[in-house]
C-alpha cells in the first residue's frame, strides 16, 4: 500500500508533463447496477452502500486511473434536501463516507483523491452569491478535514457559478480544477468557451476544462477554444476534458439532458474502446493531460485511454494482457475470420452497425430555452405534482 505523502501531487505531475487519467462516471454506472436513482443522481449510495461505490473506484483504478474523484456529485446540503435525502443521510454523512472511500482505494495504489462539488439549486432559484458561496464551504470543510489531494468545480452550466465555486475552493491552497459541462457555443447565458476559461483562471483555477453533455469529440474542441482564449489573455493553464461516453452530434446547447433518449435509452450511443483510444489520442495531441470520463464511461473506457497512452505513461493497467491492445488476444480464436479480426486497422476502420432495423443515425433535442431565473427552473423540496407534470406533458407535447 502507497502511503499518500509518498506520491506525486496534481500540479507536480502536470507541470512534469505527465498524464494523469481520471476515472469514469458514477452516477450512470451505480444507477444501472441499482444503488442511485435517475433524476436526482444524488450520490447516497456513498453513505447507503459503500461497497459498490469502493467497488467501482477499484475497477477504475485497476484500469488505469490516477485520480479517485470522491462521490460527491450533487452532495450539497440544497441538492440533497431538495431530493429529500436528508431524512436520511445528512450532506456530512455522505461527503465523508465519499472522501473515505476514496481515499481507502486511491492507497491502493498511484492515485491522487479529488473532492468535488458542483452546480446547485440555490443558484438556479436566484440565491444571492453568498447563499452559494456557503453550500460549497461546507462540502469544502469535509474535503479539508478528510485531507484530499486537490479540488474539482465540475459540471457548472454557468461560470458565474463556476467562478464562486473556484473561489471558495482555493482559500485552502491545495490545487483547483474547474470544468463547465458546455459545448462550442459556450455556457448557457452565451459566454463563450475562452472566456469562460480565461474567468476561472482569473478566479483562481489552475487546470480548467471541460466534463460532461457532450461527447469527447465535441469536449476536445471546446478545450481547445478555451486553450486559445487563455493563451490569447497572456494566462497559463493546465487543461482536462472528461466527456460523456456517448456519441452526440446532434445536441443543442445544453447536450445530451435534451436527447429524447435521456437517461435511460441511450445505450445505442455508446462509444466503443476504439472510439476512447482515438479520444485519448486527440486529447493529448491538443495540449489536454488530464485526460478522464464522465456519464456513460465504464472502467474498459477508462482501460482504452490507458492503453493509448501507454508509451506516454510507460506502462499499461492491469487486465490488458487478458486481451491484448488492439485484440491481439483474438489470435486464440476458435473461429479463422475472427482471428482476422487480431490487428488495429481493422477495429479503426470499422463502422458498428446498430442492430436495430430502420434506427433513426439523429434525434431532435427537446431544448425549451430557459436556464437559470425562469419559473421552470425554480426548485422545490416537494415532489412534483400532478397539475405541475401534466403542464410539463402538455408542453412535451405541443414541441414534438
Amino acid at each position: 500500500m502507497a502511503p499518500a505523502g509518498a506520491k506525486k501531487g496534481l500540479l507536480e505531475r502536470l507541470d512534469a508533463g505527465e498524464v494523469v487519467i481520471g476515472d469514469g462516471g458514477f452516477v450512470f454506472a451505480l444507477e444501472k447496477r441499482g444503488y442511485v436513482k435517475a433524476g436526482p443522481w444524488t450520490p447516497e449510495a456513498a453513505a447507503e452502500h459503500p461497497d459498490a461505490v469502493r467497488q467501482l473506484h477499484r475497477e477504475f483504478l485497476r484500469a488505469g486511473s490516477n485520480v479517485m474523484q470522491t462521490f460527491t456529485f450533487y452532495a450539497s446540503d440544497d441538492k440533497l434536501e431538495n431530493r429529500g435525502h436528508t431524512q436520511r443521510f445528512t450532506g456530512q454523512q455522505i461527503n465523508e463516507a465519499a472522501c473515505d472511500l476514496a481515499r481507502e482505494v486511491a492507497n491502493e495504489g498511484d492515485a491522487l483523491v479529488a473532492g468535488g462539488v458542483s452546480q446547485t439549486p440555490s443558484y438556479l432559484s436566484c440565491k444571492s452569491e453568498d447563499d452559494v458561496k456557503a453550500i460549497f464551504k461546507k462540502q469544502l470543510d469535509v474535503f479539508v478535514q478528510k485531507n484530499v489531494d486537490f479540488l474539482i468545480a465540475e459540471y457548472f452550466e454557468h461560470v458565474e457559478e463556476a467562478e464562486w465555486a473556484v473561489q471558495v475552493l482555493k482559500t485552502t491552497g491545495k490545487p483547483v480544477a474547474a470544468t463547465l459541462c458546455i459545448g462550442p457555443d459556450g455556457d448557457l447565458n452565451g459566454i463563450s468557451p475562452g472566456d469562460c476559461a480565461v474567468k476561472l483562471v482569473k478566479a483562481g483555477a489552475q487546470i480548467v476544462g471541460i466534463n460532461c453533455h457532450f461527447d469527447p469529440e465535441t469536449c476536445v474542441k471546446t478545450v481547445k477554444m478555451m486553450k486559445e482564449g487563455v493563451e490569447k489573455a497572456g494566462l497559463k493553464a493546465h487543461y482536462m476534458s472528461q466527456p460523456l461516453a456517448y456519441h452526440t452530434p446532434d445536441c443543442n446547447r445544453q447536450g445530451f439532458i435534451d436527447l429524447p433518449e435521456f437517461p435511460f435509452s441511450l445505450e445505442p450511443r455508446i462509444l466503443t474502446r476504439w472510439d476512447m483510444q482515438k479520444y485519448a489520442r486527440e486529447a493529448y495531441n491538443a495540449g489536454i493531460h488530464y485526460i478522464g470520463g464522465c456519464c456513460g464511461f465504464e472502467p474498459y473506457h477508462i482501460r482504452a485511454l490507458a492503453e493509448e497512452l501507454a508509451a506516454e505513461r510507460g506502462f499499461i493497467p492491469a487486465g490488458s494482457e487478458k486481451h491484448g491492445i488492439w485484440g491481439s488476444g483474438l489470435e486464440m480464436h476458435t473461429k479463422p475470420w475472427v482471428r482476422a479480426r487480431a490487428r488495429r486497422d481493422y477495429w479503426e476502420k470499422l463502422k458498428p452497425a446498430s442492430g436495430r432495423p430502420f434506427c433513426p443515425s439523429m434525434a431532435t433535442p427537446d431544448g425549451w430555452g430557459v436556464t437559470k431565473g425562469h419559473a421552470d427552473l425554480m426548485q422545490q423540496k416537494e415532489a412534483t405534482s400532478q397539475e405541475q407534470l401534466k403542464a410539463l406533458f402538455d408542453k412535451a407535447s405541443k414541441s414534438h
